[in-house]
């Protein structure tokens, strides 16, 4: 009887210990999910977000802040993703946007390989970028040194005309995001760097969580791109970072020869535990500057942050499905 009595409480013991084990990941669970909701709330649009919802939805997208430069935009995006976000921080790496012809990008390289520009198709897009090279429009964004040394001629993205945009992006990318001449040959004496530092100064609490993240020249990388129906040329750099116990990223498109000044996209992903699956919450902001924008008003100006708001939906929707977390 006595043994059995012992049985009895060491079995009674183990199950206490087994539930207590249970309550204990159980409360881990709720308090990541509370931490990463807070953080999310303490620098974003998003004050409350139902993860459950989330989790089994589309990516929630919203207009970022308001800014007083007129030509600034920003908006921002959360979603869940599966894995870890060491996971979701690979995969933003390794995920390559021009496989998608949706999202228009005509050439994408990593490093410094600009003979590639020999390879860009000989379509409208490229002609119109190929015409105002050889016209010396100063539509342009460039300098007015790199503007003396602009072609006189050529019909297509080969020769002198790839020969002088191999050199001017070879140039810009060496001197990395805050170290880019101005686009004076414009008129307008903008210098990327300082658009990237404007963007987050105007968000004081995103320069906050992200300080220091923009170091160095980062992951290189160029494109070529449709904008408008133009040719457009930039240089972007990626970096990413430990925080804390999640991930952040950043992506800084810090030279465009047109179409806009300059761009950034951040990432910031905490761990979250829903239903016992591993999964991620990610927020990405993304902050555009560009002269156009600063020309609309009222309903052109809701209509440019809806276009916005469409790109980047768009994206984000790809990347998911590609990633296996979304449609």
């Amino acid at each position: 009887m006595k043994s059995k009595s012992l049985l009895l409480h060491r079995g009674l013991t183990a199950l206490a210990t087994a539930a207590c084990g249970v309550l204990l990941l159980f409360s881990a669970g709720l308090a990541a999910r509370a931490d990463a909701l807070s953080d999310l709330a303490s620098f974003s649009m998003f004050e409350k977000i139902d993860l459950a919802q989330l989790a089994i939805g589309d990516a929630k997208t919203v207009r970022g802040p308001a800014m007083s430069a007129s030509r600034f935009l920003s908006v921002q995006t959360c979603w869940v993703a599966p894995g870890s976000p060491a996971d979701v921080a690979a995969a933003l790496r390794n995920w390559n946007p021009a496989q998608h012809a949706e999202l228009k990008i005509i050439l994408h390289a990593n490093g410094s390989d600009f003979e590639r520009l020999q390879q860009a198709p000989d379509n409208g897009v490229v002609r119109a970028l190929v015409a105002a090279t050889v016209s010396k429009s100063t539509a342009l964004q460039i300098s007015r040194d790199e503007a003396a040394k602009l072609p006189s001629g050529g019909s297509a993205m080969a020769g002198p005309v790839a020969n002088f945009w191999a050199a001017v992006l070879s140039a810009r990318s060496a001197a990395g995001p805050f170290g880019q001449a101005p686009y004076d040959f414009t008129g307008q004496a903008i210098r990327a760097g300082d658009e990237i530092n404007g963007l987050l100064r105007q968000q004081p609490k995103i320069q906050k969580q992200f300080a220091g993240i923009i170091a160095g020249k980062g992951d290189r990388y160029w494109e070529l791109v449709d904008i408008e129906n133009k040719g457009v040329l930039t240089l972007g750099a990626s970096y990413g970072r430990s925080s804390g116990n999640g991930q952040q990223a950043a992506d800084v498109l810090y030279y465009a020869s047109g179409g806009f000044y300059a761009g950034l996209t951040l990432y910031q992903m905490w761990p979250v535990d829903l239903d016992g699956r591993s999964s991620t919450l990610v927020w990405r902001g993304d902050m555009t500057s560009a002269a156009e924008i600063g020309e609309t008003r009222g309903m052109e100006r809701l209509g440019a942050e809806s276009a916005m708001i469409k790109d980047v939906s768009r994206a984000v929707r790809l990347f998911r499905r590609d990633t296996g977390g979304g449609r």
